[in-house]
Protein backbone atom coordinates (compact mmCIF):
# COMPACT_ATOMS: atom_id res chain seq x y z
CA UNK A 1 0.00 0.00 0.00
CA UNK A 2 1.11 3.58 -1.18
CA UNK A 3 0.13 6.51 1.04
CA UNK A 4 0.92 9.83 -0.03
CA UNK A 5 0.51 13.02 2.07
CA UNK A 6 0.53 16.46 1.26
CA UNK A 7 1.94 18.27 4.62
CA UNK A 8 -0.31 21.47 3.94
CA UNK A 9 -1.22 24.46 6.65
CA UNK A 10 2.36 24.60 8.98
CA UNK A 11 2.42 28.43 7.96
CA UNK A 12 -1.26 28.60 8.63
CA UNK A 13 -0.87 26.77 11.77
CA UNK A 14 1.74 28.89 13.27
CA UNK A 15 0.15 32.54 12.30
CA UNK A 16 -2.96 31.69 13.97
CA UNK A 17 -0.81 31.51 17.03
CA UNK A 18 0.57 34.73 16.81
CA UNK A 19 4.10 32.79 15.73
CA UNK A 20 6.63 32.76 12.63
CA UNK A 21 5.71 30.54 9.96
CA UNK A 22 9.05 28.87 10.59
CA UNK A 23 7.51 28.17 13.94
CA UNK A 24 4.51 25.81 12.05
CA UNK A 25 7.39 24.02 9.76
CA UNK A 26 9.44 22.92 12.60
CA UNK A 27 6.26 21.19 14.38
CA UNK A 28 4.97 19.75 10.94
CA UNK A 29 8.81 18.26 11.31
CA UNK A 30 7.88 17.33 14.71
CA UNK A 31 4.51 15.05 13.26
CA UNK A 32 6.50 13.70 10.53
CA UNK A 33 8.01 11.56 13.49
CA UNK A 34 4.96 10.37 14.37
CA UNK A 35 2.81 9.93 11.67
CA UNK A 36 5.88 7.52 9.65
CA UNK A 37 5.28 5.34 12.93
CA UNK A 38 1.91 5.12 12.38
CA UNK A 39 2.77 4.02 9.22
CA UNK A 40 5.37 1.15 10.21
CA UNK A 41 2.69 -0.61 12.20
CA UNK A 42 -0.10 -0.15 10.19
CA UNK A 43 2.10 -2.35 7.55
CA UNK A 44 1.71 0.84 5.24
CA UNK A 45 4.54 -0.53 1.60
CA UNK A 46 5.46 3.35 1.14
CA UNK A 47 4.79 6.45 2.40
CA UNK A 48 5.58 9.74 0.12
CA UNK A 49 5.27 13.08 2.14
CA UNK A 50 5.10 16.01 -0.28
CA UNK A 51 7.80 18.62 1.50
CA UNK A 52 8.67 21.17 -0.98
CA UNK A 53 7.30 21.87 -4.53
CA UNK A 54 9.31 23.36 -7.20
CA UNK A 55 6.58 26.11 -6.74
CA UNK A 56 7.63 26.50 -2.96
CA UNK A 57 11.20 28.20 -4.61
CA UNK A 58 9.03 31.49 -5.25
CA UNK A 59 8.21 32.06 -1.39
CA UNK A 60 10.49 34.33 0.47
CA UNK A 61 14.35 33.96 0.54
CA UNK A 62 14.50 33.37 4.11
CA UNK A 63 11.81 30.98 4.70
CA UNK A 64 13.63 28.80 1.83
CA UNK A 65 16.96 28.86 3.66
CA UNK A 66 15.01 28.33 7.44
CA UNK A 67 13.53 24.97 5.07
CA UNK A 68 16.62 23.93 3.88
CA UNK A 69 18.07 23.82 7.10
CA UNK A 70 15.10 22.05 8.46
CA UNK A 71 15.70 19.16 5.72
CA UNK A 72 19.35 18.89 6.63
CA UNK A 73 18.77 18.58 10.35
CA UNK A 74 15.75 16.36 9.41
CA UNK A 75 18.18 14.31 7.71
CA UNK A 76 20.74 14.22 10.19
CA UNK A 77 18.62 13.14 12.90
CA UNK A 78 16.94 10.65 11.70
CA UNK A 79 19.01 8.35 9.50
CA UNK A 80 20.28 6.48 12.29
CA UNK A 81 16.73 6.12 13.52
CA UNK A 82 15.23 5.40 10.20
CA UNK A 83 17.82 2.04 10.38
CA UNK A 84 17.19 1.01 13.56
CA UNK A 85 13.42 0.64 12.52
CA UNK A 86 14.03 -0.30 9.01
CA UNK A 87 12.89 2.40 7.35
CA UNK A 88 14.26 3.09 3.75
CA UNK A 89 14.59 6.82 2.81
CA UNK A 90 14.14 7.87 -0.76
CA UNK A 91 14.24 11.32 -1.55
CA UNK A 92 12.37 11.95 -4.89
CA UNK A 93 12.58 15.31 -7.10
CA UNK A 94 15.24 17.77 -9.26
CA UNK A 95 18.63 17.78 -7.09
CA UNK A 96 20.33 20.43 -9.16
CA UNK A 97 18.84 23.64 -7.47
CA UNK A 98 19.98 21.93 -4.18
CA UNK A 99 22.81 23.14 -2.19
CA UNK A 100 25.53 20.81 -2.39
CA UNK A 101 25.60 20.09 1.12
CA UNK A 102 22.08 18.85 1.52
CA UNK A 103 22.61 16.57 -1.68
CA UNK A 104 25.15 15.05 -0.01
CA UNK A 105 23.40 14.26 3.10
CA UNK A 106 20.47 13.14 0.59
CA UNK A 107 22.86 10.56 -0.91
CA UNK A 108 24.08 9.59 2.60
CA UNK A 109 20.95 9.03 4.14
CA UNK A 110 19.60 6.87 1.11
CA UNK A 111 22.98 4.76 1.10
CA UNK A 112 22.93 3.75 4.65
CA UNK A 113 18.90 2.89 4.35
CA UNK A 114 18.90 1.02 0.74
CA UNK A 115 18.86 -2.02 2.96
CA UNK A 116 15.87 -1.63 5.00
CA UNK A 117 13.13 -3.03 3.92
CA UNK A 118 9.69 -2.53 6.27
CA UNK A 119 8.62 0.96 5.09
CA UNK A 120 10.05 3.41 1.97
CA UNK A 121 9.56 6.97 3.58
CA UNK A 122 10.23 9.01 0.42
CA UNK A 123 10.37 12.26 0.54
CA UNK A 124 9.74 15.23 -2.09
CA UNK A 125 12.18 17.91 -2.16
CA UNK A 126 11.65 20.40 -5.42
CA UNK A 127 9.33 18.55 -6.69
CA UNK A 128 6.93 18.61 -9.63
CA UNK A 129 4.62 16.21 -10.97
CA UNK A 130 4.25 18.27 -14.32
CA UNK A 131 7.97 18.23 -14.62
CA UNK A 132 8.32 14.55 -14.40
CA UNK A 133 6.27 13.84 -17.28
CA UNK A 134 7.27 16.68 -19.20
CA UNK A 135 11.01 15.56 -18.97
CA UNK A 136 9.77 11.79 -19.44
CA UNK A 137 8.02 12.83 -22.70
CA UNK A 138 11.13 14.65 -23.49
CA UNK A 139 13.24 11.28 -22.98
CA UNK A 140 10.95 8.79 -25.34
CA UNK A 141 10.17 11.94 -28.20
CA UNK A 142 12.37 9.87 -30.31
CA UNK A 143 11.96 6.66 -29.37
CA UNK A 144 8.23 6.65 -30.20
CA UNK A 145 9.25 8.42 -33.66
CA UNK A 146 11.19 5.44 -33.93
CA UNK A 147 8.33 2.96 -33.43
CA UNK A 148 6.20 5.18 -35.44
CA UNK A 149 8.16 4.98 -38.38
CA UNK A 150 8.50 1.08 -38.14
CA UNK A 151 5.03 0.69 -37.71
CA UNK A 152 2.74 3.44 -38.79
CA UNK A 153 1.22 4.51 -35.55
CA UNK A 154 1.86 4.00 -31.50
CA UNK A 155 -0.77 2.64 -29.20
CA UNK A 156 -1.69 4.62 -26.30
CA UNK A 157 -0.72 1.56 -23.83
CA UNK A 158 2.81 1.50 -25.71
CA UNK A 159 3.01 5.51 -24.54
CA UNK A 160 2.03 4.84 -21.49
CA UNK A 161 4.62 2.19 -20.73
CA UNK A 162 7.40 4.38 -22.21
CA UNK A 163 6.43 7.17 -20.19
CA UNK A 164 6.45 5.11 -17.12
CA UNK A 165 9.90 3.85 -17.67
CA UNK A 166 11.17 7.42 -18.66
CA UNK A 167 10.52 8.13 -15.37
CA UNK A 168 12.60 5.72 -13.46
CA UNK A 169 13.75 6.66 -10.18
CA UNK A 170 11.15 9.68 -9.96
CA UNK A 171 8.70 7.06 -10.57
CA UNK A 172 6.71 6.23 -7.24
CA UNK A 173 4.70 3.27 -7.21
CA UNK A 174 0.55 4.00 -7.91
CA UNK A 175 -0.61 6.43 -4.64
CA UNK A 176 -3.46 4.49 -2.92
CA UNK A 177 -4.44 6.75 -0.41
CA UNK A 178 -3.88 10.51 -1.01
CA UNK A 179 -3.92 12.78 2.38
CA UNK A 180 -4.28 16.52 2.16
CA UNK A 181 -3.71 18.63 6.09
CA UNK A 182 -4.66 21.99 6.08
CA UNK A 183 -8.26 22.33 4.40
CA UNK A 184 -7.26 22.76 1.07
CA UNK A 185 -8.93 20.00 -1.83
CA UNK A 186 -6.18 20.23 -4.37
CA UNK A 187 -3.18 17.95 -5.76
CA UNK A 188 -1.13 20.89 -6.06
CA UNK A 189 1.08 19.18 -8.36
CA UNK A 190 1.73 16.15 -6.22
CA UNK A 191 2.42 12.20 -8.01
CA UNK A 192 -0.08 13.56 -10.96
CA UNK A 193 0.66 10.41 -12.98
CA UNK A 194 0.82 8.23 -9.90
CA UNK A 195 -2.53 9.80 -8.33
CA UNK A 196 -4.89 8.98 -10.85
CA UNK A 197 -7.13 6.02 -9.40
CA UNK A 198 -5.64 7.19 -5.80
CA UNK A 199 -8.66 7.82 -2.68
CA UNK A 200 -8.56 11.35 -1.57
CA UNK A 201 -9.03 12.58 1.83
CA UNK A 202 -9.21 15.54 2.77
CA UNK A 203 -8.31 16.87 6.38
CA UNK A 204 -9.71 20.51 7.83
CA UNK A 205 -6.76 20.99 10.49
CA UNK A 206 -3.38 21.36 9.39
CA UNK A 207 -0.22 19.43 9.68
CA UNK A 208 1.43 20.08 12.80
CA UNK A 209 -2.03 18.63 14.43
CA UNK A 210 -2.18 15.81 12.66
CA UNK A 211 -2.06 12.88 14.97
CA UNK A 212 -1.33 9.44 14.59
CA UNK A 213 -5.11 8.74 14.90
CA UNK A 214 -5.62 10.91 12.37
CA UNK A 215 -4.18 8.61 9.99
CA UNK A 216 -5.60 5.42 11.35
CA UNK A 217 -9.14 7.47 10.73
CA UNK A 218 -7.91 8.26 6.88
CA UNK A 219 -6.81 4.70 6.52
CA UNK A 220 -9.82 3.59 8.27
CA UNK A 221 -11.54 5.36 5.66
CA UNK A 222 -10.00 4.32 2.71
CA UNK A 223 -10.49 0.40 3.43
CA UNK A 224 -14.18 1.31 3.05
CA UNK A 225 -14.07 2.48 -0.23
CA UNK A 226 -14.91 0.47 -3.32
CA UNK A 227 -11.78 0.45 -5.70
CA UNK A 228 -13.33 0.23 -8.82
CA UNK A 229 -11.03 1.45 -11.61
CA UNK A 230 -13.74 2.13 -14.19
CA UNK A 231 -15.50 -1.27 -13.71
CA UNK A 232 -18.74 -2.04 -12.36
CA UNK A 233 -19.51 -2.31 -8.63
CA UNK A 234 -18.78 -5.39 -6.74
CA UNK A 235 -21.36 -7.94 -6.01
CA UNK A 236 -20.12 -7.12 -2.46
CA UNK A 237 -21.01 -3.52 -2.35
CA UNK A 238 -23.93 -3.65 -4.53
CA UNK A 239 -25.29 -5.85 -1.91
CA UNK A 240 -24.58 -3.29 1.09
CA UNK A 241 -25.88 -0.74 -0.80
CA UNK A 242 -29.30 -2.28 -1.42
CA UNK A 243 -29.13 -3.11 2.69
Amino acid sequence: MHVAIIMDGNGRWAMQRGLPRMAGHRAGARAVRKVVEAAVRSQVDTLTLYAFSADNWSRPRCEVDSLMRLFKQYLQSEAARCVEQNIRVNIIGRRDRLNAALVHLIEHTEAVTRHCTKLTLQIAIDYSGRDVIRRACLAIAGECMEAIERTASVSTDYVAEQIAQAMGASRCANVDLLIRTGGEKRLSDFLLWESAYAELVFVEHGWPEFSEADFEAALREFRRRDRRFGTVPSPTSQQEETA
